[in-house]
């Protein structure tokens, strides 16, 4: 079953990451949080993201496109990156989210991936 680790972390820590007495030791900790998912081989895919003050969001409200660019001051933690990773159960994809560098400061999130559905125009594998 797939899981995607939803890196959720406090907007601090997006700050911090042009701090290099700071950055050096976080980078560290993602490496090997990284090569540790890479080498178990459970990675599916996964990229960081950059801060949210580079996001842009876009609702539809009466028929008119309304954009909104960064950063959304009413959220206390944004969503960093994300992996999805291929595990046999719930379990183990909650033992690679706790070991994550954004579980001892923000969260991780875990949800199973949607499997394919041939009504929603995705590929199904046979």
């Amino acid at each position: 079953m797939q899981y995607m680790l939803i890196y959720q972390e406090p907007l601090g820590e997006f700050a911090s990451r042009s701090d290099p007495a700071i950055a050096a030791a976080n980078m560290a900790a993602w490496g090997s949080y990284i090569g540790a998912l890479h080498g178990a081989g459970v990675v599916v895919n996964g990229h960081g993201l950059l801060p949210p003050q580079m996001g842009t969001t876009v609702r539809v409200r009466g028929g008119k496109r309304l954009v909104q660019d960064g950063p959304f001051a009413d959220a206390k933690e944004h969503l960093g990156g994300y992996f999805v990773i291929e595990a046999p159960s719930l379990d183990v994809a909650l033992h690679w989210a706790e070991k994550s560098p954004s579980a001892l400061k923000g969260s991780v999130e875990v949800r199973p991936v949607m499997p394919p559905h041939p009504g929603m125009g995705m590929p199904v594998a046979n």
